[in-house]
């Protein structure tokens, strides 16, 4: 038998191959096993197909080819019939039993006719005699391939087909819509498995039965023209809420939005057409019943939520100004007066951030409670943010009326609130505005009556004040102050002055606290307590509390300059300094650039930093206390901070409020609070200062309780720096000249 071992057909295969060339490219080379045993054979037919795209193995025993056809991916085996071990058919056998997904091309010189039935019979792709022709090879081999592409491509259409038909009958059962269909007499026809999860009714007692079965008896109108429908396209009905029964009395009605469709004529499978096919015969309704149930419950919510307040359950700031609205109205035509009050609580904030958001918000909603036992049938009490509340009284008689509720309100909030086993104590200040005098449009009153409430803030709190048109002057000047004060350090406006420390048993100054100043263009010297509280208020705190560091810093650079020696400079430093998280490295710089030592510095901290950001501040106060600048506690005993916390942070003094001390009134009374104090302070070892000491009874008793330095107009009220230059000079030259007697 001659071998085949001839390229001339290389071409034509070419040609034969480009039929499947798209496919080709979307699949890997197809892998072909040559089986026969003979390797001559083998050979010969791997080099006539060696020039096309194929992956090639050559195997000579048919127990080889099964075992490579077990372990590998194969598209194609060329397959002799007559092989010692087994022959082509057992092999092919093996194949169908193992359901290996390859196809057969038998290549066989067997000339017997049954062998080549029997291999037709186990289907396969090709059958070629040896000898064969070249081009018969590569056409055989290509058609096979491609016979084995088709075959994988239908059984992917069909998979996907079955796929498809099971995703079907999956979605129509498990939608989450009621899908149905009715017949002309409003009977059901089909249903699906949700009505049976949503409804408790299962197919079988639905079809058949009339749709008034399921439908709430007062919808039963509308859905006669729903379940009737008899309109197609854009006219049919969409998006009607019907409420429909449930079959276990437990259940509560549900709400269904219902999109119905009437059969379109043309859905031969579901309408019925006349004999003479000039006429169509509707005979039923097809629809889709979505539960919304959820969504009338959320549009509830979100209405809920749009006037009125979640936490409180009063009315918020958007129902409060409509109501107020409708009153002014009702005001104006009827010539009767309303009153709107602005409520807003004392030292809420605190309390807040000590006990938590979660005792914070139990706290706003027993004041609430609270507040409202004390309005009137037809008023109007709203939280419009976090502690404030806006009170409407409509239908005044008098003025007086309105502050007769603000005294209840006062009263109410007197008696101390439950927070679990924690009693707290609040109280409001409150601004009155009232229609038509203090203002005719709902903007006016709500501002007027804002205004009045921080009027009351600032007069002391826990009360009343009506608003007066010298209050919004006095507002706007405010505003004013607001504004000049970001132009103060740049027109050098601001100053420091130096009020000392003293040593009351020996009249020497012991150190010195720094004091801004604002030198105003049109008002005067200005004490910090009247500009600091608007810095803090619109963020120029830090960039004032920068200035200060850093004239503070130069100062003692110039008092070392010229021998005076002052051996402490205290400065009051904002909490908002310490929230920033590094006014210790720039403190510390401003120290090394003035040259000063750092043990000439004392930080001023108030007791709110130690519950406002604990961790923070101590971080900070820490470096500054490594460093050698001392840290003090201000207005100490008025706050709300531990001892735990007092004893974790670098503490050196403690300074009694002049709170305490303005209480002493008599050298030999008894003060607990300030004894209380420089217990305290002695018991951790920390210094002590009084300050605000005016009268000689007042040092007298402070002296003997055992706080000996103080600070007060009894003896220096705060001077600028020359004059605290002079009177420390010349309580040197009184010490030096040992007077017996030291005057302030």
């Amino acid at each position: 038998m001659a071998l085949l071992s001839t390229r001339d057909s290389a071409a034509m295969a070419t040609v034969l191959a480009k039929a499947n060339l798209t496919a080709a490219e979307k699949r890997p080379r197809p892998k072909i096993v040559l089986v026969d045993d003979d390797a001559r054979m083998v050979r010969s037919i791997h080099d006539l197909l060696a020039d096309q795209d194929y992956d090639l193995t050559m195997i000579v025993s048919p127990r080889e080819a099964i075992e490579h056809l077990s372990a590998h991916r194969a598209d194609l085996v060329l397959l002799d019939l007559r092989m010692p071990e087994l022959d082509g058919h057992q092999v092919m056998d093996i194949i169908t039993a193992r359901n290996f997904d390859v196809g057969v091309v038998v290549i066989s010189g067997e000339r017997d006719i049954d062998a080549a039935i029997g291999a037709v019979k186990r289907g396969v792709y090709g059958y070629l005699r040896k000898p064969f022709h070249p081009e018969d090879l590569l056409t055989t081999v290509a058609q096979a391939l491609h016979r084995k592409t088709l075959e994988a491509e239908k059984r992917e259409i069909q998979y996907q087909l079955e796929c498809s038909e099971r995703l079907y009958r999956y979605l129509v059962d498990t939608l989450p819509d009621i899908i149905y269909t009715i017949d002309t007499e409003g009977r059901f026809t089909y249903i699906n498995d949700r009505a049976e999860q949503l409804l408790g009714y299962t197919r079988e007692e639905l079809v058949g039965k009339h749709y008034s079965t399921i439908v709430h008896e007062d919808d039963l109108e509308r859905a006669r023209y729903v379940f009737q429908e008899r309109r197609v396209g854009d006219r049919a009905s969409r998006n009607v809420e019907l409420r429909l029964k449930s079959r276990n009395a437990l259940m509560e009605e549900r709400y269904f939005d219902n999109t119905l469709l009437t059969i379109s004529f043309n859905a031969t499978a579901l309408y019925s057409v006349s004999e003479d096919k000039n006429r169509r015969e509707l005979f039923g309704t097809y629809g889709v019943a979505r539960d919304i149930t959820e969504l009338k419950r959320a549009e509830q919510r979100i209405s809920y939520q749009a006037f009125y307040d979640v936490l409180t359950d009063l009315p918020n700031r958007v129902l409060f100004k409509d109501r107020l609205d409708l009153a002014i109205i009702h005001a104006r035509r009827n010539s009767t007066k309303i009153a709107v009050m602005f409520v807003d609580l004392d030292g809420f904030k605190p309390i807040n951030d000590t006990l938590g958001h979660l005792k914070g918000d139990q706290l706003l909603r027993e004041v609430a409670q609270r507040l409202r036992l004390n309005l009137r049938r037809g008023d109007t009490l709203a939280r419009v943010g976090g502690d404030e509340f806006t009170v409407l009284l409509p239908d005044l008689r008098n003025p007086k009326d309105a502050a007769a509720i603000a005294r209840k309100f006062l009263w109410s909030l007197k008696q101390p609130f439950q927070l679990d086993n924690q009693l707290v104590h609040i109280s409001a200040s409150i601004g009155i505005a009232v229609y038509p005098d203090d203002g005719t449009t709902m903007e006016d009153l709500v501002r007027h009556a804002d205004i009045a409430m921080y009027q009351m803030k600032t007069e002391g709190k826990n009360n009343f004040r009506f608003y007066d048109v010298s209050m919004e002057i006095a507002a706007n000047q405010k505003v004013v102050l607001a504004q000049s004060l970001r132009q103060a350090i740049d027109r050098n406006e601001l100053e420091m002055y130096y009020q000392p420390q003293v040593d009351a048993g020996s009249g020497c100054i012991v150190g010195a606290e720094a004091l801004m100043r604002w030198n105003h263009p049109e008002r005067g010297t200005l004490s910090a307590g009247e500009f600091l509280p608007f810095a803090e208020e619109n963020g120029l705190m830090l960039t004032l509390t920068d200035w200060m560091i850093r004239a503070v810093c130069n100062q003692l650079r110039v008092w070392n300059d010229t021998g005076l020696g002052v051996e402490r400079v205290s400065i009051n430093l904002s909490p908002q300094c310490l929230d920033r998280g590094d006014i210790a490295r720039k403190l510390l710089r401003w120290v090394a650039g003035a040259g000063i030592s750092p043990a000439q510095l004392e930080i001023e901290i108030t007791e709110s930093v130690c519950i406002r950001n604990p961790q923070q501040a101590l971080s900070q106060l820490h470096k500054m206390a490594n460093a050698g600048i001392g840290i003090a506690v201000d207005d100490f005993g008025t706050g709300y901070s531990s001892l735990a916390y007092l004893q974790q942070f670098p503490v050196k003094t403690l300074k009694i409020d002049r709170s305490f001390v303005k209480d002493i009134q008599h050298q030999n009374g008894h003060y607990p609070v300030v004894l209380a104090v420089i217990s305290i302070a002695a018991s951790i070892g920390v210094n002590v200062i009084a300050e605000g000491v005016e009268t000689e009874g007042q040092s007298l008793y402070l002296a003997n309780a055992g706080c000996t330095t103080m600070q007060g107009h009894l003896f220096y009220k705060p001077l600028p720096a020359a004059q605290f230059y002079e009177q420390f000079q010349q309580v040197r030259l009184r010490r030096a000249s040992n007077d017996a007697t030291w005057a302030p």
